[in-house]
């Protein structure tokens, strides 16, 4: 992480470019880092000016008279090369580069000029932000190397973007709003310098309390991933994301050069991360004041208060087009309201005050709505009133609502209309810590913020589990899919799948070939009618353009003619198809069921993701789909069905039976396992699905499979269970444990666990008193993304007289990596009525093996001098030890070997 401390904490810049033409980019940055008063030495390079801005400038980068900690590299892209081979050289760790258009020189090797600058910055360990920068502000060191030219005001708030003219937007629009940054800094084409490092050292800086990205596109989504559901529990962390239509997914791939990927699995990612999407930078910003202004929400129950019905209604309206939650009043506050509210008030949500509502009634209300339990969040809406002047209303409800005890425990949003006063009003509430907004829309779509951004928190908590909920058979699909690999077959329908979707529990109807219609009579006069008629031909992917399904067929006559007629209309329409016969079922018991497609779509960025929507013949994954990234389980498919049937891809249908959710997600989760399990599998689709009551029947489906080698798991955005690392060991005493990697599922166990060790053990674990855990405390234990931290559980299950079997975690080893892969920290804790077995060297070696499988260079760890036992222990596997008795600790380093 050298580079990237250079980079947000540089001590001392060098402008190569410099110059004294106020046109160009060099002079403008010069002059930003003389106007910001950047404190260490700013060294310009440039053969053609003895000086620069009225600064000594150098001729070459060799001859300058120290290594700077950064570089602003303001040259023609044709330069950039052999201008990073010259500070590599110097040996300078981090410069930004200017130019743009890089990835469009290319050579005749067919390298363009941004990689071969990136390979020479490799050979010096040299790290490079762009090209296509904007540049740097770091406000707190009152650092402007950019060529911006409005400056950032010092604010808690980092920035992170990839388009530089975003960037100027950015600052114009917050420099009229008086918001301020902890950090700016505009990555362009990000060829090396990318969103996951900074989120990884960004989530750690005392200055940051927000960070917000500006993404065109993302290139390692598996560090993404890893990185941003990190910092999530850290910081509140918004996205712009551009590129929401197809058309801007071009555009945004033109713009940086990275690979476009479906917006929808980019919804579908930030989401999982446990951050926020908005969708344009002026909601960007509201919702930064909202969630600033904020305590967390603690429910999604709106009320609103009005003395306007119109604009209520509209509040109303939104609410319900963003699929948010009215409160409902209880008897108790109607009635209290009831008691000094006229007689036509709404009796319900929206309060309703009516028009002539005086100050004294908006503080009554205030009140008594602040004394129930009815709702989560609170909007107070004011239309321009003689009775209720709009400034003396503000000011007097800041006051009372900053005076009730319980106005904590609520979010607080209000809607002042108007401009000229209202913008005054406005301003008096932002200023008493409550968020202010000018249209009702604003309001509400500031409340559904906090709510999606809760949503997604919660979300953030369900670590994906890929074991354990499905009962499958990976090794004989394996066989059957290298079986059919070796024949050449690369498309699989129904009835070639069946031995697969089976082996995953998957339901499907029995599927019979016919050569001919006269076949195709004979069996379904075997298997019973009504039955369906369906063509195979690799050459005609849909069906439905030579109608060629024919359903409800209820005698061979039918069955026949049919058919014939099915292949006529592709000998006409098709002549040169190739024809692999029929398909004959029994028909499937529609009534009252609902036909689904579930697909599985390699998207360029995220790899294999999960669609789910409606059968439809226009079926477009852009818009027709929710989007999961596997693994799921089965709170993440709970997600995913909800979130579908709220955004309309699946419509609720009013039928007795309904459509079970809970059956639902478990047919989610088995294909998300069928994925995980068999990389082989390309594409994947169930078309439909006929979703009765808790019967999910896959009717139709195809496959595409090809042979794969490799890391299974690597092309996965979000790593999985990692079952391979599971493992069976006997201990002193004879008993068998297992060591396995740790659950989500496991907090209930691990709050069991951490009851069985004393104070005393506890703390010398975690240098200090930890009481008892709480949720959160034990779900950042439980719910770890597997590929940068890992932690073994070893999980002794006993047998009670009755045969049933309770599993118990005595022992836990943990490491957590550094965002460079180069160490870990470890820790080991055993049951304090269980030392003296040999757990701790079983935990202390598993944890080994697994740090110098990842190529990790170093093991560390710190313990209390008191710790005689972990010491003991360090020492016997090779720990050098380093006891500092003055602050109490011990450290302790293990080089690994490869």
């Amino acid at each position: 992480m050298e580079g990237i401390d250079k980079l947000l904490k540089p001590q001392s810049i060098t402008v190569i470019g410099a110059s004294d033409n106020p046109a160009r980019a060099g002079n403008v940055v010069i002059r930003n880092l003389l106007a910001g008063s950047f404190r260490g030495p700013i060294m310009p390079v440039t053969p053609k000016y003895d000086a620069v801005a009225g600064v000594l400038a150098y001729p070459t980068i060799d001859s300058l008279p120290r290594v700077p900690d950064l570089a602003i590299v303001c040259t023609h892209a044709s330069r950039n090369v052999d201008i990073i081979e010259q500070l590599g050289k110097k040996g300078v760790k981090v410069a930004i580069i200017l130019a743009a258009g890089m990835n469009q020189i290319h050579h005749d090797d067919g390298t363009t000029e941004e990689e071969r600058m990136f390979a020479t910055a490799q050979q010096y360990n040299m790290r490079i932000v762009g090209p296509n920068s904007m540049g740097l502000i770091l406000p707190w060191l009152n650092l402007n190397a950019s060529f911006s030219p409005i400056p950032a005001n010092k604010g808690n708030i980092a920035f992170i973007s990839q388009s530089a003219a975003v960037c100027t937007t950015i600052l114009d629009w917050a420099k009229n709003k008086h918001i301020g940054f902890s950090t700016f800094l505009s990555l362009g084409d990000a060829c090396d310098i990318n969103f996951a490092e900074l989120l990884d050292t960004l989530c750690r800086d005392s200055k940051t309390e927000a960070i917000l990205l500006y993404v065109d596109s993302v290139k390692d989504a598996r560090r993404f991933m890893s990185a941003a559901r990190a910092a999530a529990r850290n910081r509140r962390i918004l996205v712009v994301k551009s590129g929401r239509t197809q058309a801007g997914s071009a555009a945004a791939m033109l713009h940086t050069g990275g690979p476009a990927g479906l917006d929808a699995v980019y919804d579908a990612a930030i989401r999982r991360s446990g951050m926020l999407r908005v969708n344009n930078t002026h909601e960007l910003f509201a919702a930064v004041e909202t969630l600033a202004h904020s305590v967390p929400l603690r429910g999604e129950r709106l009320a609103i208060l009005t003395n306007g019905g119109g604009p209520a209604i509209m509040a109303v309206d939104a609410l319900s087009d963003r699929g948010g939650k009215l409160a409902t009043l209880s008897d108790d506050t109607i009635q209290k309201l009831s008691a000094f509210l006229p007689s036509c008030w709404s009796h319900a949500n929206p309060i309703d005050i009516i028009g002539d509502a005086d100050i004294q009634r908006y503080e009554q209300a205030v009140n008594v709505l602040l004394d129930s339990d009815d709702f989560d969040a609170l909007l107070i809406m004011h239309s321009p009133s003689a009775i209720a002047p709009g400034n003396d209303t503000a000011k007097r409800l800041a006051e009372v609502i900053k005076a009730h005890p319980r106005s904590r425990k609520f979010n607080i949003l209000t809607n002042w209309a108007g401009e000229d006063e209202a913008i005054v009003s406005r301003k008096i509430f932002t200023e008493a810590g409550y968020p202010a907004y000018r249209t009702p829309e604003s309001a509400v779509s500031a409340f559904m913020h906090l709510v999606e951004y809760r949503r997604n928190q919660k979300q953030l908590m369900e670590t994906p589990v890929s074991t354990g909920e499905v009962q499958a058979n990976p090794r004989h699909v394996h066989d059957i899919l290298n079986h059919l690999l070796a024949q050449g077959i690369h498309q699989l329908e129904t009835h070639e799948m069946r031995p697969v979707l089976e082996s995953y529990g998957f339901t499907t109807l029995p599927t019979w070939i016919a050569s001919d219609p006269s076949e195709a009579a004979h069996i379904a006069n075997q298997i019973g009618y009504p039955v369906a008629v369906k063509l195979r031909s690799p050459d005609i992917p849909h069906k439905s353009e030579v109608h060629g399904v024919m359903l409800h067929l209820r005698s061979a006559e039918e069955v026949a003619n049919s058919a014939q007629a099915i292949l006529d209309r592709v000998s006409l329409d098709y002549p040169h198809a190739q024809i692999d016969g029929l398909l004959v079922q029994r028909m499937a018991k529609r009534t009252g069921a609902q036909e689904l497609r579930i697909s599985v779509h390699h998207d360029a960025i995220f790899g294999p993701v999960i669609l789910l929507g409606e059968d439809t013949a226009e079926w477009a994954i852009h818009k027709d789909a929710a989007v999961a990234i596997p693994p799921l389980n089965m709170a993440l498919a709970r997600y995913m069905v909800i979130n579908a049937i709220k955004t309309g891809k699946i419509r609720q249908r009013h039928r007795p039976e309904g459509l079970d959710i809970q059956a639902l997600c478990k047919l989610l989760v088995k294909m998300s396992q069928l994925i995980i399990d068999c990389p082989e599998i390309k594409t994947f689709d169930i078309h439909p699905l006929l979703a009765s009551g808790d019967e999910m029947t896959v009717i139709d489906a195809s496959m595409s499979i090809a042979p794969f080698s490799g890391d299974k798991a690597a092309r996965l955005a979000i790593r999985p269970y990692p079952v391979e690392l599971e493992e069976a060991v006997t201990l002193k005493d004879g008993r068998e444990i297992l060591l396995r990697p740790i659950l989500p599922e496991d907090e209930p166990l691990h709050a069991d666990f951490i009851s069985h060790v004393s104070v005393d053990d506890l703390y010398k674990r975690f240098f200090s008193d930890v009481g008892e855990l709480n949720h959160e405390a034990l779900a950042n234990l439980t719910q770890i993304d597997y590929d940068r931290e890992m932690a073994f559980v070893a999980v002794e299950t006993i047998l009670d007289d009755q045969g049933h079997a309770t599993p118990s975690i005595i022992g836990v080893t943990r490491a957590l990596s550094d965002p460079d892969n180069t160490e870990a920290e470890f820790a080991i804790l055993v049951r304090s009525d269980l030392k003296g077995i040999g757990l701790g060297s079983i935990l202390m070696d598993k944890i080994i093996r697994y740090c110098q499988s990842t190529r990790l260079k170093y093991m560390t760890g710190m313990t209390m001098p008191a710790n005689r036992g972990m010491i003991m222990l360090a020492q016997k596997v090779g720990f050098q030890i380093d006891i500092q008795m003055e602050d109490g600790v011990v450290e302790m380093l293990l080089p690994l070997k490869r």
